[in-house]
């Protein structure tokens, strides 16, 4: 079995010392240092490139750069999605968001992950397990999502947080490690978040 497919199926592969998935991750980050140099005023050659990058994109899509994914590949986005500066994706395995999701800077998606056994890990090992971003989902700034999160539909993530654990729907979620805050609720809608 190649080490993609491997990578893939969420198994442990060689992602170092490999020569499609090295020549894979060049490949995207010259386009990802390309889509970096753009002036904000070329959002034509922006949206190409991040159509080109990305296995799927919506019709609509804002990303500020600077950004960098690994593969690109794996990467899927819905309607107006929009991500601030800074934003690092690194998809080894699937990462899905859905349509109104708005992330703020300096954010981090890692589908990445390492052996905790010393000798696989100094062997280049690790493993890929996906991400999931639901509908109208608000992440603040600074957040992590670690390997294998879903977060639901509706909900919020706030500044700083470290995502090691699934988020469900209509919940405010913060924290390190993030925990669920309180549900969103009609009340939410006469004021702003603090």
């Amino acid at each position: 079995m190649k080490e993609k497919e491997k990578m893939e199926q969420g198994l442990l592969y060689d992602a170092n010392y490999e020569d499609e998935l090295l020549k894979d991750r060049i490949s995207c980050k010259e386009q990802c240092f390309q889509y970096n140099q753009l002036r904000p005023s070329q959002i034509e050659e922006q949206e190409q490139l991040i159509r080109s990058l990305f296995k799927k994109t919506g019709n609509s899509f804002c990303i500020t750069a600077p950004f960098w994914c690994d593969y690109g590949y794996h990467i899927e986005i819905g309607e107006n999605f929009c991500s601030n500066h800074n934003c690092v994706i690194l998809d080894g395995a699937k990462v899905t968001f859905g349509d109104n999701v708005f992330i703020g800077p300096n954010c981090v998606f890692s589908t990445a992950g390492h052996p905790l056994d010393v000798e696989q890990r100094n062997q280049g090992l690790e493993y890929a397990y996906p991400i999931s971003v639901g509908n109208n989902v608000w992440i603040g700034m600074g957040v992590l999502v670690l390997p294998g999160v879903k977060i639901g539909n509706n909900s919020i993530i706030g500044a700083g947080s470290v995502v090691t654990k699934d988020i469900p729907e209509g919940v405010i979620a913060v924290g390190n490690p993030c925990r669920i805050l309180r549900k969103v609720t009609d009340e939410d809608k006469k004021k702003y978040w603090k």
